[in-house]
């Protein structure tokens, strides 16, 4: 007797139907692919417990008539394709015929269909793969698609469906993707009899966006459109702040079909790279059009991936649509009175929240910031010099002075606040007081300077505007209509990020050879690290050349990093390279670790800084591409406005 039998076709299509329908949600989106391509304007859907009782899909498409209804559940019979040419320029959704096969084989089918050119409709009824005959019915153009008890005669794939509420979130998840993806069609979904989505025709993105998850997330997107090299590109963006902590609210569509694509989702992640933490994902709802002869569709049972002719054209095209929206787009952050407002804490009674440090310091940041806009002194005129104080809270008022000799150093752009007689490089003209490391000049708790200076931007305030630096951690700013706070080590961060990054598309960072090289001990894997990345090195300014079999010697190091403790940031990075090593490529590699190099460079939050010092951090914001964020994601602004400041202080 043979070992290899002929499976029945019943038994193929119910094996086709473990690879098409997963779940509900399968054949809810399979259903509905159908209506789009049978021309439907109009597409309504019913579901009873999840869809495990009941999917009923209907739509005012092109129908069918009696013997095309007849054959339409036979597998791999199809309208859509007709010979193999047609397979390598796919325009519909639907396009290898097995769905309705499939669906009829796992449970009880009923179709009811009429085309505009017949007055009257045809029905026909499946169970478990068993056909039975047409017969004519009364019906409305279009078509009707009623699956009963799904999995009936599988009760092994049955018991591996989730609760209601868990297979009823896919399946709106699915058809929120279907509906945002053709605004020109109306659609419709009930749950239990009750409403979930009604979605009118000719609605925008916005809008539908507005429907399927938040007012507030719809505003906040940003619009973008690229057409180059046979791509086009459009869509809606998230700003950093809308950030998520997971990669489902990036919405990718093909050709009006919905789709996972690695090369597309590494090209969202890098358009936002430095304006987002590594560890949270962007909000965006992206359209690609092109040729369909370019991409390959049949490559997955679902038709959820793809295969790019081009990968990295399309790579390219999207990151360079989402950097250049976000690189010309104020992304500073909007604070509103709910998220930092009384009706926003919690109740102390039970829990004294002074207690907490993190607690305490917000109530002294707010109370300071409230008594400076009190009783702040009368701004300078304009046609003065700029005036410098430094006020303490709990001190009172005093007056900072540089000597003459500080003075001096600063005219010639040198730091009056560093001491480099003890450097081990070079003497060096300090290229700015920020870009140097900057010496604690006391410990008070609470201590800050003001100053008033007509800004380079002219947008940010008609005339004087306030700097004030709070727990020497924060400067406030006043503007035109409100705050700009700013987060003090971020910012600086970001400066020395981009300051790192020019410097490097030009050759090489600047580094000073060292008088006398310093000499550290390694381990076997940081000499290895070493030697592996020593064109890495050379590029950012370090010359580390082995000194024996456990000792490296440093011959040179950048500039912008020569108050740091050379041995411990080389000690660091080397650990950083051997962490790394084979995980990432070397461009990724190199901002890593211009990443640490600004982050290490930075001031940081405790640092107080003088009136120059402040002047000059702030002023460099005009000059600093993508100023909101630091490298790491965080934002290096927040914006307070004055409507919001009335809601704080009760005034509306």
């Amino acid at each position: 007797m043979p070992e290899i039998n002929i499976l029945s076709t019943n038994l193929i299509n119910k094996i086709a139907a473990g690879e098409v329908v997963e779940r509900p949600a399968s054949v809810v989106k399979e259903l509905l692919e159908n209506s789009l391509d049978a021309g439907s304007s109009s597409i309504s859907l019913e579901i009873e417990d999840g869809g495990k009782k009941l999917i009923r899909i209907s739509d005012d498409g092109s129908g069918m008539d009696q013997a095309d209804l007849a054959l339409a559940i036979h597998p791999h019979a199809t309208s859509k394709l007709s010979c193999e040419e047609d397979l390598y320029h796919i325009m519909t959704m639907g396009f290898r015929g097995e769905a309705l096969a499939s669906i009829a084989s796992i449970s009880q089918m009923e179709i009811i269909s009429r085309t505009r050119d017949n007055h009257e409709g045809y029905r026909l009824e499946v169970n478990g793969g068993e056909m039975g005959e047409t017969v004519p019915v009364a019906a409305s153009p279009g078509t009707t698609i009623t699956i009963r008890n799904l999995f009936f005669n599988t009760p092994a794939r049955r018991k591996f469906l989730r609760t209601t509420n868990t297979e009823m979130s896919h399946i709106t998840e699915d058809m929120g993707r279907i509906a945002l993806a053709h605004c020109d069609i109306q659609f419709t979904l009930k749950h239990n009899a009750r409403t979930i989505f009604d979605f009118p025709a000719g609605q925008s993105l916005r809008d539908r966006l507005r429907l399927l998850f938040s007012a507030e997330l719809a505003n906040d997107l940003l619009s973008i459109e690229r057409n180059d090299r046979g791509v086009h590109i459009h869509g809606l963006i998230a700003p950093p702040a809308q950030s998520k902590n997971a990669a489902k609210w990036q919405y990718i569509f093909l050709n009006g079909r919905a789709i996972r694509d690695k090369f597309i989702s590494h090209a969202m992640k890098e358009a936002y790279r430095g304006l987002i933490e590594p560890s949270r994902y962007p909000v965006a709802f992206l359209f690609i059009d092109i040729d369909p002869g370019q991409v390959d569709v049949n490559v997955h049972p679902t038709k959820m991936e793809v295969r790019f002719a081009e990968s990295n054209l399309i790579h390219s095209q999207v990151l360079a649509a989402m950097r250049d929206k976000l690189l010309s787009t104020d992304l500073t952050r909007v604070v509103r009175s709910d998220e930092i407002g009384p009706d926003h804490q919690t109740d102390n009674s039970n829990n004294n929240q002074l207690d907490d440090p993190t607690q305490k310091r917000r109530e002294d940041i707010r109370a300071a910031m409230a008594d400076f806009f009190k009783n702040r002194p009368p701004q300078a005129p304009s046609s003065a010099s700029p005036q410098t104080s430094s006020y303490n809270a709990a001190a009172g008022l005093s007056q900072h002075h540089l000597t003459s000799q500080q003075s001096d150093k600063l005219s010639k752009g040198i730091d009056p606040l560093i001491d480099s007689s003890n450097s081990n490089l070079s003497e060096q003209p300090a290229d700015s007081t920020i870009e140097s490391s900057i010496e604690h000049h006391n410990d008070l708790p609470i201590n800050y300077n003001t100053i008033e200076e007509i800004p380079s931007n002219p947008s940010s305030c008609n005339g004087p505007c306030s700097f004030v630096q709070v727990h020497n951690s924060y400067i406030v700013q006043q503007s035109n209509d409100g705050l700009v706070i700013v987060d003090q080590h971020a910012l600086h961060e970001r400066i020395l990020y981009e300051k790192l990054n020019r410097q490097l598309a030009q050759g090489k960072l600047a580094s000073q050879r060292l008088l006398l090289p310093e000499i550290i001990e390694v381990t076997p894997a940081q000499m290895a690290a070493a030697e592996n990345n020593e064109m890495i090195l050379n590029e950012l300014g370090i010359t580390a050349e082995p000194f024996g079999p456990r000792s490296l010697a440093i011959q040179s190091f950048p500039v912008l990093l020569e108050k740091l403790d050379m041995r411990t940031f080389v000690l660091d990075l080397l650990d950083l390279l051997t962490e790394r090593a084979g995980h990432v490529s070397r461009e990724e590699m190199t901002h890593v670790i211009i990443d640490m190099m600004a982050c290490k460079a930075a001031i940081k939050a405790g640092d107080p800084l003088s009136s120059d010092e402040i002047r000059e951090l702030m002023a460099k914001r005009q000059d600093v591409e993508r100023i909101s964020n630091c490298p790491h994601g965080r934002p290096t602004t927040v914006r307070l406005t004055l409507r919001e400041l009335e809601k704080l202080f009760k005034r509306t």
